[in-house]
C-alpha cells in the first residue's frame, strides 16, 4: 500500500495489514505532518467502463517554507520557552579571537594523593625535630612519643602483610 503525504507529497510503501479498518495516526518522516491513514478501499470496477483516455498531470511539489519564528536552538526561542538565558559574546572581535578560560578542579584521588604528600612531609618534619620541639613546647613529649610509637606499629603491620602476600 503506498501513502502520500499531503504537505509534502511524498510516497510511502507500507505493508498492507500495517493500517487497521478503524485507521491508524501516521507521521511523515520528511516534513513531520501527522494525519490519520484509512486502508484503501479495493472497488471492483467494469473494466470495460473504466477505461478512458486519462491526461497526467504532474503536480508540482510544494516546497516547505520555513518557520517565520525562532529556530528551536536559538537564544530567543530557549529564552522563551525554558526560560534558559544565554549571554551572546560574539558581539566584538576580540572575544572570538580571546581564548577562553577554562576553570578546572582536582578530583577526589588528585586532592586524596596530595593530602597523603603533605601529611607525610609533615610528619618527617616533625620526626626529625622532635627533640627541639619538645625541648621548647615540654608538654608535647608524650603526645609526639605516642603519635610516633602509633605510627611505628602501623609500619610493622603493613610491613607484615606485604610480606604475607
Amino acid at each position: 500500500m503506498i501513502i502520500i503525504c499531503k504537505s509534502c507529497n511524498k510516497n510511502f510503501n507500507v505493508p498492507q495489514n500495517a493500517i487497521p479498518k478503524e485507521g491508524r495516526l501516521v507521521q511523515c518522516s520528511s516534513c513531520g505532518n501527522k494525519w490519520v491513514q484509512f486502508p484503501e478501499v479495493s472497488k471492483k470496477v467494469d473494466i470495460k467502463k473504466s477505461i478512458k483516455p486519462v491526461s497526467v498531470k504532474k503536480t508540482p511539489k510544494k516546497r516547505t517554507v520555513k518557520r517565520s519564528g525562532p529556530t528551536i536552538y536559538s537564544s530567543e526561542y530557549l529564552e522563551k520557552k525554558h526560560g534558559i538565558k544565554i549571554k551572546d559574546t560574539s558581539n566584538t572581535s576580540k572575544t572570538r579571537t580571546a581564548k577562553k578560560e577554562v576553570k578546572t578542579s582536582l578530583g577526589f584521588y588528585s586532592v586524596f594523593l596530595i593530602t597523603i604528600i603533605f601529611l607525610t612531609a609533615f610528619l618527617g618534619v616533625l620526626n626529625l625535630n622532635k627533640e627541639l620541639v619538645i625541648s621548647t613546647l615540654p608538654v608535647t613529649e608524650k603526645y609526639i612519643n605516642y603519635l610516633f610509637e602509633n605510627i611505628n606499629i602501623i609500619w610493622i603491620i603493613f610491613k607484615d602483610i606485604v610480606t604475607i602476600y
